[in-house]
């Protein structure tokens, strides 16, 4: 039971660090967006293949409006660090919120003003310039440590600690101005110190194994590739994915490179990096990305169909815009969360043991491929003709993706009909008789409120059905919207209930300890308001 709780304790305490990591996150398809377009449009390589230096060489109206797009991008991704120490604080921080923000920041600058000085006063610049990719020029300081979101994470972690400790502490009369909120910065400023000394001292050898494992991943090959892939899919459900793929995305994890006179580590650093510089796209670099385009745009299309070819004919035309709808998402904006979680409760051996397995298999198949196209967020074709095809052919090979988005097509229809067919799993539409495939209404819900004699008749629609099916008011300790899901802290999670949820348009709930995460897909944007709002309407 223990061992149980402790499990449970763990996997809130990563979900709440994780939804912090979407606020960052968030900013970057509009910062690869201008550093894309710039980038790709003033890239001399791109202008040259289209004969455009008329319109868009050196010196012209466009190039240079562009090369500000292009720098405006540039900055979001040069200081990740720093937004993902504020949104940290931001996230996790009880009360004061724009106090725990302003603390982080405070934090962040200190560490890195003490990193920098513990290095020329007391440390070997000769010989830590020799490990690549530590060290770094940003925010003013010169050849200081490059610890990336990790750093930004760590201080970040360490000051909304310290704000959520102390932000009402109270002192003496006589220094009683620098108790309660006014305190937090200050402890965010010692925080940075101590935490910049730890960082100089320490953070070399971390920076060593992380090269290290980056190194080892690297050499594996095609198994390692395979590894990366799989376990970034299989954590989907669970929302813990962003843990686990930021270091190859962000830290020398996902490799290091020269590129323009600069050292650049992070998978999504050197391929955006490389677009700026109008060089080749490394394809080791975007193997953790590449891969996601075959499913996106073929695979969970594919998966759908079969879906819809399986369903009975009687419900067919109830699950037909459903998943159209679903799948336009998924080829568009690379979003797949609605047809994920269907796939995930129809059955988690075809969740996980065949669809992360053909995820993983991509990965395998864009690296054979060496295909270089990255992204911002998501797989979807806006970002394969944004990063893929607007750079060229020549620069990321994305003609080879066309023939692998058809053969993914295939795959998944004809694996996910026989898996559907085979172990008669209840996919939509497939449900037994008895069962409608459609959602419940609000007239559905009053009416079961008056049955059961409850005194919510008068509730306000779909967001009081919410609260309810997380039980009530008196049973949510936090609640927040994610890009795709309600996360939610709840006090007894036995009094959940799942139909009910479902009945207001989830496409899953997930309960895991005192962690529930009811997924909308992206509709959630406007059901997360009025959830909130309704909730503080109810006091």
């Amino acid at each position: 039971m223990s061992k149980n709780k402790g499990g449970s304790k763990t996997f809130a305490a990563l979900q709440n660090v994780g939804k912090t990591f979407m606020l960052p996150i968030a900013l970057l398809p509009v910062a690869g967006l201008f550093l894309g377009v710039g980038a790709s449009f003033t890239g001399e390589s791109f202008i040259k293949m289209y004969h455009l230096e008329a319109i868009l060489g050196q010196g012209t109206f466009l190039n240079r409006l562009l090369t500000i797009f292009n720098d405006c991008g540039s900055v979001i991704f040069n200081n990740l660090g720093l937004l993902f120490a504020v949104s940290v604080a931001l996230g996790l921080a009880k009360s004061e919120k724009g106090v725990a923000a302003l603390s982080a920041l405070v934090g962040y600058f200190m560490m890195y003003a003490t990193m920098t000085s513990a290095i020329v006063n007391f440390g070997e610049l000769p010989k830590l310039k020799k490990i690549g990719g530590l060290l770094t020029d940003m925010l003013g300081f010169t050849n200081t440590m490059n610890t990336g979101v990790f750093g930004g994470i760590f201080i970040g972690l360490i000051c909304v600690w310290l704000h959520n400790k102390y932000y009402r502490i109270k002192f003496p009369d006589a220094i009683s101005f620098f108790g309660g909120t006014h305190f937090s910065p200050i402890a965010g400023a010692l925080a940075g110190i101590f935490g910049g000394f730890f960082m100089a001292w320490f953070w070399p050898y971390i920076a060593m194994g992380i090269a290290g494992l980056g190194t080892l991943i690297g050499k594996s090959g095609y198994i390692g590739t395979f590894f990366y892939a799989y376990v970034y899919r299989a954590l989907i459900p669970f929302g813990l994915h962003h843990v686990f793929y930021l270091p190859f995305w962000q830290t020398a994890v996902g490799g290091t490179a020269h590129i323009a006179g600069q050292t650049v580590v992070g998978a999504q650093n050197i391929v955006f990096a490389q677009l700026g510089a109008g060089t080749k796209i490394s394809w080791e670099a975007a193997r953790y990305f590449a891969f996601e385009f075959p499913v996106m745009i073929g695979g969970f299309p594919a998966a759908a169909l079969a879906m819809y070819h399986c369903a009975k004919k009687s419900k067919r035309k109830d699950v037909k815009g459903l998943l159209l709808s679903s799948s336009l998402t998924s080829i568009l904006t690379g979003i797949t969360e609605p047809l994920e979680f269907t796939i995930l409760f129809a059955s988690p051996f075809l969740f996980w043991a065949i669809h992360c397995v053909l995820f993983a298999f991509s990965a395998v198949f864009v690296s054979l491929l060496k295909i270089g196209v990255g992204f911002t967020f998501s797989g979807g074709l806006l970002d394969m003709i944004l990063y893929g095809v607007l750079p060229g052919q020549a620069r990321t090979n994305w003609i080879a993706l066309v023939p692998l988005i058809l053969f993914y097509f295939a795959l998944y229809y004809f694996v996910f009909k026989f898996a559907i067919t085979k172990f008669n799993l209840k996919t939509p539409g497939r449900e037994d008789d008895e069962e409608e495939a459609t959602l419940h209404t609000k007239a559905d819900y009053v009416e079961e409120k008056n049955t059961q004699g409850g005194d919510n008749t008068n509730a306000d629609g779909i967001p009081a059905m919410i609260v309810d099916g997380l039980g009530g008011k008196d049973n949510i300790s936090t609640l927040e919207a994610c890009a795709t899901r309600l996360r939610v802290s709840v006090k007894d999670p036995e009094i959940v209930k799942k139909n009910l949820l479902k009945s207001t348009g989830a496409v899953g709930t997930v309960v895991h300890g005192n962690g529930v995460q009811v997924i909308y897909g992206t509709k959630v944007s406007t059901i997360g308001p009025e959830v909130e709002d309704y909730l503080g309407i109810e006091g």
